[in-house]
């Protein structure tokens, strides 16, 4: 039987014309990392542009959360480079803490802390470590947190303790503060895992909308396929710690699929519902 290709689903890339050359905000070549002999990830390389959105998508345990931690410079790696921009960088670098802003699927914000003053938490790559230490931040830093929480819809919500916020609100709080960094890389590790749908659609529709008005460059580990699909530029597929393919969205097809969940589940992709999936459409 012959294979049936999946029809692409409606995309938010930009096919602008200026967009074809963009500067390179994060390349990533041969990184290593390995736990007790056993490789978590080996020999992963690939690019992210400011404006793009990648998505890297892969099974439980190929290495994403790794990945992010050894870019981000919160995990030492082996070995190969990180470079931001057009600096080779090693953790733990000042550079990195500013220029790398990095959302957890838990969100890590402090509960007993007002949103504004977690947002403030962006700020600290720019201040001496006794003002973070105090919380002592100026008038231009807590202006900027407002302008932060306001673009991310919760600027009422500044006096309020994190504890108090809905999973959706503390998400989007999370968001504030990498923008407070002024970065120019986000890293977003499953950070809808915990979120309703109607949760999860709005903080990647922020996190869309940032790489495209902010020109910062984002890149999303996912489990969600149809999310990846609506929303990424490109997606890098991560098996058993390698790359396995890094495609442009509207070239994600049922080979793809294959190559990271297995071929029971190629074979399962006949059924109407995890067609629906793989297009992107609502299964509700």
């Amino acid at each position: 039987m012959g294979q049936t290709c999946l029809a692409a689903p409606a995309l938010r890339a930009s096919s602008d014309p200026a967009d074809s050359y963009r500067e390179v905000r994060l390349s990533v070549r041969a990184l290593t990392k390995a736990f007790h002999g056993r490789a978590a990830i080996e020999d992963v390389g690939f690019t992210v542009s400011q404006h793009e959105f990648v998505a890297v998508l892969g099974p439980s345990g190929a290495g994403k959360t790794t990945l992010f931690r050894c870019i981000a410079g919160l995990l030492a790696a082996d070995g190969g480079s990180v470079r931001i921009g057009m600096s080779e960088v090693t953790p733990p670098t000042r550079i990195r803490l500013r220029e790398v802003a990095v959302i957890f699927q838990q969100f890590n914000l402090v509960n007993r802390l007002t949103a504004l003053e977690n947002v403030l938490a962006g700020r600290l790559g720019y201040v001496p470590a006794w003002r973070g230490l105090l919380r002592h931040f100026d008038r231009s830093d807590r202006l900027l947190a407002l302008e932060c929480l306001d673009r991310v819809g919760l600027m009422e919500l500044a006096p309020r303790r994190a504890d108090t916020l809905s999973g959706g609100q503390q998400q989007r709080v999370a968001i504030a503060r990498a923008l407070a960094q002024r970065p120019t890389l986000i890293l977003a590790d499953e950070p809808v895992a915990s979120l309703d749908p109607n949760a999860s659609t709005g903080v990647l529709d922020l996190l869309h909308g940032i790489a495209r008005s902010e020109g910062v460059a984002v890149v999303c580990s996912l489990h969600q396929v149809h999310l990846a699909r609506a929303y990424a530029d490109r997606i890098v597929g991560l098996s058993s710690g390698r790359v396995v393919f890094d495609l442009p969205t509207a070239r994600f097809d049922e080979n793809a699929f294959g190559q990271l969940y297995g071929s029971q589940v190629t074979d399962a992709v006949a059924h109407p519902y995890s067609r629906r999936i793989l297009e992107g459409k609502r299964t509700m």
